[in-house]
C-alpha cells in the first residue's frame, strides 16, 4: 500500500510530530508511530502542554503527589514536562542512534515569558540541557532579537537548539548567522562540534491567515503568501549552507542546521488539508505536523520535490502583495509579536490550570 510518508523520507525530508501527551507515550501509540516510520522526531510548545494537561486527567497521578510535597506551581510543570520529555527521548533513542544523530530528537521550550530576556533564556536552556542530559534533546529558543545571542551562546555551549517562531526571511538569516557564530566560538575554544544539532523552525500557515484577512475574497493571492515566503527562505538556506563560509565549518565536522516547517496545519477549510506539507517537500528539511495533518498526509498526501518549484512565482507573489500595500517585513513582525504573546499566554494559562489542581490536592 502506497505511503507518501515513506516517499518523503527518500526525498530527504523528515516528518516530526507536533504533539505530546502522556497517554500517547504510555499506551503504545507513540511507539507505534515511530516503529511504522511515520514520525522521526517530536516537538512541543506551551500550547501543546496546556492542551495536554488542561484537557485530560493524564497527569493527575503525578501532579497530586508533587502538590502535596509542597512544590510550587511552575516547578510542578517542569517536573511533569521533563517526565514526558524523558519518556519520549527514550522512545526515539534507537532512531537517533540508527540515523547517527540526524533524527530522533524531542524538543522542549524554555519559559516563553523570557523571550525578550537573553540572560534568562540562556540560563534556562543550559539548566534544561544539563538536567535532562540526553543527546537527542533539543532546547527550543524563540528567534526574537534578544533570543539570537542566547542561541549563539547555547550552540557554543554544545546545546542542541530548535530555534522557534521564525516568520521573516531576514530573521531567518540572523538565526543561521547565530548558529554559525556559535559553532565558530566553540571551535575556537577547541571543543567538539560533531554532535551539535539544530533546526530553524520557520512558521508557515499563520502568514496566510494574517494576509488573507487583508485581501479581497476574490483575490488570486489568497493562500499564496505562506508557501512563497517559505520557498524563498529555503533559497537562503541553500545559499548559506552551500556556501564557502559553511564549507569550512562542514570540513571541521559541523552539521547543517536544517530548516523545519512549523505551523503546517491548514487553518482555512477552503484549502487542502495537506497544503503545507505537499508544497514544501525538499532535501534536508523537517516538517513538524500535528496529528490530523499527519493522518491526512498519510491518507492522501503527494510526495514529490516541491520546495524548489516555481521560485519566480514565489517572487511574484511577494511583489504583488507589496503592490497591494502588504509588506512581508511588517506582517512577519506582527506575527512574531503575536506568536511570543500566544506562547506566553499559553504558559500562564498552563500554570493557572496546574495551580487550580495543586490547590485542590491540598484540600
Amino acid at each position: 500500500m502506497y505511503n507518501p510518508i515513506q516517499e518523503v523520507i527518500l526525498l530527504g525530508q523528515s516528518l516530526w510530530y507536533d504533539n505530546i501527551q502522556r497517554r500517547l507515550l504510555e499506551n503504545g501509540e507513540m511507539a507505534a508511530l515511530i516503529a511504522s516510520g511515520d514520525i522521526r522526531g517530536m516537538t512541543s510548545n506551551p500550547s501543546i502542554f496546556n492542551n495536554a494537561i488542561a484537557n485530560s486527567t493524564d497527569y493527575d497521578s503525578a501532579l497530586i503527589p508533587l502538590a502535596k510535597s509542597g512544590i510550587d506551581t511552575e516547578n510542578i510543570f517542569w517536573h511533569l514536562a521533563i517526565e514526558d520529555i524523558h519518556t519520549a527521548l527514550d522512545l526515539f533513542t534507537p532512531l537517533y542512534q540508527q540515523t547517527t544523530g540526524q533524527d530522533g530528537f524531542v524538543s522542549l521550550e524554555v519559559n516563553p515569558t523570557y523571550a525578550h530576556n537573553t540572560g534568562a533564556t540562556f540560563k534556562q536552556a543550559k539548566h534544561l540541557w544539563n538536567q535532562i542530559n540526553r543527546p537527542n534533546l533539543m532546547v527550543k529558543i524563540p528567534a526574537t532579537r534578544e533570543g539570537l545571542p542566547a542561541i549563539r551562546e547555547a550552540i557554543a555551549e554544545g546545546i542542541n537548539v530548535n530555534i522557534t517562531l521564525i516568520f521573516s526571511i531576514d530573521r531567518y538569516r540572523e538565526v543561521m548567522r547565530a548558529y554559525m557564530d556559535g559553532l565558530k566560538e566553540r571551535l575556537k575554544a577547541g571543543k567538539p562540534v560533531s554532535q551539535i544539532s539544530s533546526v530553524a523552525s520557520f512558521f508557515v500557515s499563520r502568514l496566510d491567515s494574517k494576509i488573507d484577512a487583508r485581501l479581497p475574497e476574490d483575490s488570486n493571492l489568497r493562500g499564496k503568501a505562506a508557501i512563497a515566503n517559505t520557498k524563498l527562505a529555503y533559497v537562503e538556506f541553500g545559499k548559506v549552507f552551500g556556501g564557502d563560509e559553511f564549507k569550512e565549518l562542514l570540513e571541521a565536522g559541523c552539521r547543517i542546521q536544517r530548516p523545519l516547517w512549523a505551523s503546517t496545519s491548514t487553518k482555512n477549510k477552503k484549502y487542502p488539508d495537506t497544503l503545507y506539507v505537499d508544497e514544501l517537500i525538499g532535501p534536508q528539511t523537517v516538517n513538524t505536523v500535528p496529528p490530523k495533518t499527519l493522518d491526512a498526509f498519510r491518507d492522501h498526501g503527494t510526495a514529490k520535490i516541491t520546495i524548489t518549484q516555481d521560485l519566480e512565482g514565489a517572487h511574484r507573489v511577494v511583489e504583488s502583495l507589496a503592490k497591494e500595500g502588504i509588506f512581508m517585513e511588517a506582517v512577519t513582525k506582527e506575527l512574531e509579536d503575536e506568536g511570543v504573546k500566544a506562547f506566553s499566554d499559553s504558559f500562564v494559562a498552563l500554570l493557572e490550570t496546574i495551580d487550580i489542581r495543586r490547590r485542590q490536592a491540598m484540600k
